[in-house]
């Protein structure tokens, strides 16, 4: 026989349904709760990092296409998830939609509860002191209780406390609270913080981008035909280009020659000197430099890149100039500026002329190939191979100029069938095996610019700087309140004085224990009392803890 227990009958009382408006309620606590958003902002500075690790195409496009020619599909897996465009994609704006979000729902009830403590005088001194930090009762015989509560209400007012004077049953006391900056810091951090947003997302909106590349001798005018690349926000309309423009004069570059240097080959330094038109103004001179860019009405112009422009001519077998001026090269990226040279001559005859190779400022060729072992014009030269056939440029698609596809060419061979090898230093020429000609006429510099403008810069400036401020005083400000009561006894004035922290403060202690000190040497003791005698009741609780109530 099983013992068994009695039913009696009750059932587990369940849970009441949130319904819809339950949870809809739910899920905005959760989202405006200050843990949310200090887990949003640490999500958007992790979703931040690949726009710096990898190249984004409205910084340098073409440096986002080498980076996904070179890693072919984990490049393409990468610019899938965005990779390349982070600050547009879904997921980083999905990130900061829902930080703006909920740093407005934490920052709106807490201004209004904050103005309310600005408004209210300071709590009620509590019945018993003795919990609270530095708890001090001292005597003092024969000293008016009035004056003395008038002296601590005046020393604590210096002290920039809100102070308030109370009338207890048997006692008369002043209440005092300070550090309200502290919470006032606090929140100018998070509203400076929804300002920063604020000005990154609309700045967005209204502000364009473009890269240029200009050459030695050569201008620019700022109109939209003249950009390499342009990339403008949603609200801005390219027609509201400001109207400048300006002569790239010279550009100069500093590399270290030391021979015994570590560091040879570095650059020491990158110049760039314009001659600059705006309208209404005189034209004037500047030399600019990395971080220390060019700024118009309307625009800045920052120098982001420079190489070399050989002066190349190219003429067809018919005598023809196909292709003449400066031609840009693309730097490969090594410490000796080998830069890959490309020139297209659509208009040779009788078949379309590619010339591509190298342009080496310190030129040597060896087992590696052809390579600038230095940066600087030591001993400058092309090295190039020339292709003939459809360059492919009238079917509409477009193409990159720095580029072409030589596997749909013929190279020039010489006599034992070899594809000829060209190399030419500053004033040399030669006569191709089919009647061409190609002249290496001399070398000039270009620098590559940056030009933006965003009118909310000075407004996110204006946040990032309250931010810090805010910051500052939420860290620094304590919050605190102190406490004096005064009551006769017997003849004898009894002063307790103590103190709260509503954070960290090791300073208090002390500052309770000066202001006694203060207190007590301030007052004339009548001739023939006997001094003060002062007693420290350490509490039981020695953390700020203590309620105030």
């Amino acid at each position: 026989m099983t013992d068994q227990k009695p039913t009696t009958g009750r059932t587990r009382p369940a849970a009441p349904s949130l319904g819809l408006m339950g949870t809809l309620r739910f899920l905005w606590r959760q989202l405006t709760s200050m843990q949310t958003a200090l887990i949003l902002l640490m999500l958007l500075a992790i979703a931040a990092i690949p726009g710096s690790l990898y190249p984004q195409r409205n910084v340098n496009p073409g440096l986002t296409e080498q980076f996904l020619e070179q890693n072919g599909s984990w490049g393409e897996f990468l610019d899938s998830l965005g990779f390349f465009d982070v600050f547009s994609s879904p997921w980083f704006s999905a990130i900061y939609l829902l930080l703006f979000i909920s740093l407005i729902g934490c920052i709106v009830p807490r201004v209004g509860v904050h103005l309310k403590q600005l408004r209210a005088k300071p709590p009620r001194t509590p019945a018993k002191l003795t919990r609270f930090v530095g708890y001090t009762r001292t005597e003092l015989p024969g000293v008016n209780a009035e004056e003395l509560l008038g002296r601590a209400h005046a020393q604590l007012r210096r002290s920039r406390y809100r102070t308030e004077r109370l009338q207890e049953r048997d006692s008369a006391s002043v209440t005092a609270e300070r550090g309200l900056l502290r919470e006032s810091g606090n929140l100018l951090f998070h509203i400076a913080l929804v300002g920063v947003l604020v000005c990154v997302a609309v700045g967005s909106l209204t502000s364009y981008r473009g890269q240029i590349t200009v050459v030695e001798g050569a201008g620019f005018s700022n109109s939209l035909t003249q950009y390499d690349s342009f990339e403008p926000g949603g609200w801005f309309d390219p027609a509201e280009l400001p109207e400048f423009r300006f002569t790239l004069e010279q550009f100069r570059a500093e590399f270290d020659t030391s021979p015994d240097s570590p560091t040879v080959g570095q650059p020491l330094s990158f110049e760039a000197d314009v001659h600059v038109t705006t309208p209404g103004q005189e034209p004037f001179e500047q030399t600019l430099q990395v971080n220390k860019p060019l700024h118009v009405p309307g625009a800045s112009m920052y120098l982001l890149g420079n190489g070399y422009a050989p002066e190349i001519t190219l003429r067809d077998p018919e005598g023809t100039v196909v292709a003449e001026g400066p031609v840009i090269t693309v730097p490969t990226g090594d410490m000796g500026y080998t830069s890959q040279l490309v020139i297209k001559a659509p208009d040779a005859r009788p078949e379309q002329t590619a010339v591509v190779g190298y342009f080496l400022p310190t030129g040597v060729i060896d087992e590696k190939g052809p390579h600038s072992v230095f940066p600087a014009l030591v001993d400058p030269q092309i090295a190039v191979t020339v292709h003939q056939g459809d360059l492919g440029l009238d079917e509409g698609v477009p193409r990159n100029v720095y580029e072409v596809d030589i596997s749909q060419l013929e190279p020039l061979t010489g006599e034992d069938g070899n594809p000829v090898l060209i190399r030419l230093a500053p004033g040399e020429a030669i006569d191709l095996p089919d009647g061409s000609t190609l002249s290496f006429d001399g070398i000039r510099r270009y620098a590559a610019f940056d030009v933006a403008h965003n009118p909310f810069e000075p407004w996110l400036l204006g946040s990032a700087l309250a931010a810090v401020a805010g910051l500052i005083l939420s860290l620094f400000v304590p919050r605190r309140r102190m406490w004096v009561r005064v009551r006769e006894t017997g003849g004898t004035t009894v002063m307790e004085v103590a103190g709260l922290a509503r954070s960290q403060d090791p300073s208090l202690e002390d500052d309770v224990h000066s202001l006694v000190q203060r207190l007590s040497s301030s007052i004339d003791h009548p001739r023939g009392e006997p001094g003060a005698a002062t007693t420290d009741d350490a509490a039981p609780d020695p953390t700020p803890g203590g309620r105030s109530s």
